[in-house]
């Protein structure tokens, strides 16, 4: 089959600046996550070993936030609660409680890791899960992450956030070379991890690529190579269509539940949601793919 309507959307140079602006955070996640995961290990160890309290289990076995607050938990959650804010590098920002199981704070640190994140991690049960932004976060709110320079994550975090609100799904060249910028900053807050400076050379490699794909009357097939036939991308060394599709899934997929989850409590993310859902209609490849996502918009929009 040919991917028609995919070719047509990654003739888009605007569009195509998204899909790989989102990929390099993709690669910027995959990198991170196991430094991340090794230091909240730690974090969560050093925290037992310096106060006894912590090591107790919780009181009641059901402690657990109110909405966002936690404020009637039992002695030793509530302990784990001053903890946390104690390493918080903004305690008077929103710290999202209902990310977390209190009960489980002392036997898993990723529970505590998910308290320096955005909202809608409650289901998230490591760093593996995460999206870049959650890791991002966690970076920027934690003290034990006090060596890398706040101002160097939020400035990705900002761009991050400017990618994913985009309601076209496009970003100009501009900007991709001010996103990419902001990478190698952050890259070199990370030179001292070894498997960062991998991560380096992809993005670099991703944001060099050409996505566009050129229909010249053969069906794509999956591999780049069969059988001796390059598939109908640039080469042999760029992504076939069904990688780019999947890429391109992943990325809206993340929008998507980012929206359904904010949507019926805020006006703007109403609006975004309402864009996305007319894109995917106006692409019947994509309409198909989330249908289910489709129907939860329509029923989301019929209460309003």
């Amino acid at each position: 089959m040919v991917h028609e309507e995919l070719s047509a959307r990654l003739n888009d140079r605007g569009y195509t600046n998204w899909l790989k602006a989102g990929q390099c955070l993709v690669i910027l996640k995959n990198g991170l996550h196991p430094f991340i995961s090794r230091h909240m290990k730690a974090f969560h160890g050093d925290l037992l070993n310096q106060n006894a309290l912590l090591r107790k289990p919780c009181e009641t076995a059901s402690c657990k936030p109110k909405g966002n607050k936690l404020s009637s938990a039992c002695r030793t959650c509530l302990e784990w609660q001053k903890v946390i804010l104690k390493h918080h590098l903004q305690p008077d920002a929103t710290v999202n409680w209902d990310n977390c199981y209190p009960t489980n704070w002392r036997t898993d640190h990723w529970e505590l890791a998910k308290a320096y994140m955005p909202r809608g991690q409650w289901k998230v049960k490591g760093a593996d899960q995460c999206d870049a932004s959650a890791l991002l976060n966690l970076i920027n709110y934690c003290d034990r992450f006090r060596s890398v320079d706040p101002k160097v994550v939020r400035e990705v975090i900002r761009y991050r956030n400017e990618l994913m609100h985009s309601c076209e799904l496009r970003v100009k060249d501009e900007w991709m070379t001010h996103f990419q910028n902001a990478l190698t900053k952050l890259m070199r807050q990370f030179s001292n991890v070894q498997q960062m400076a991998e991560v380096g050379k992809q993005i670099e490699e991703m944001l060099s690529i050409d996505l566009s794909i050129r229909v010249s009357g053969l069906d794509f097939i999956d591999s780049a190579v069969m059988d001796g036939l390059e598939c109908d991308s640039v080469n042999q060394r760029e992504p076939s269509p069904d990688v780019i599709s999947q890429w391109e899934a992943e990325l809206l997929q993340e929008r998507l539940q980012e929206l359904l989850h904010t949507a019926d409590h805020d006006t703007q993310d109403t609006e975004q949601l309402k864009s996305l859902s007319c894109f995917l209609q106006a692409n019947r490849d994509l309409g198909e793919r989330f249908s289910a996502e489709l129907q939860a918009i329509d029923s989301l929009q019929a209460k309003e």
